[in-house]
């Protein structure tokens, strides 16, 4: 188990000690529209106010543009609350956000085929 501040709470055995919403207050509502695809960049701007440790993570990952569901994966939280985390971040001025090219047409043939060679390349 690591210190308070050493990262986040987890045990090796049990995992995260502390309810993914507990780190959203238990909101589960993001202020800002944001789609697992948005993209977000931290604009220098210092975050006015208490944010938690996971709002600096999230904010320490978004030096460059970032998608929601990077920053989820990277620390390990539901898309959901990473959501709330990162409109906290956007309301502060501390993060700015772009929305896919593609949000109108999620099926664009070109999306899906950049997604597909993507896949070939893993494999």
């Amino acid at each position: 188990m690591t210190a308070a501040g050493d990262g986040p709470w987890l045990d090796d055995a049990a995992g995260r000690l502390v309810r993914p919403y507990t780190v959203s207050n238990g909101r589960t509502r993001p202020t800002t529209a944001l789609d697992l695809l948005s993209q977000v960049r931290a604009t220098g701007a210092t975050p006015l106010g208490y944010l938690g440790p996971e709002h600096a993570q999230a904010l320490e990952l978004c030096r460059g543009p970032v998608s929601v569901a990077e920053i989820a994966a990277h620390l390990k939280l539901p898309a959901a609350v990473t959501k709330v985390l990162l409109s906290d971040l956007v309301d502060c001025g501390a993060l700015t956000t772009k929305a896919p090219a593609f949000h109108h047409n999620p099926t664009d043939r070109s999306l899906l085929e950049a997604v597909l060679d993507g896949l070939r390349r893993q494999l």
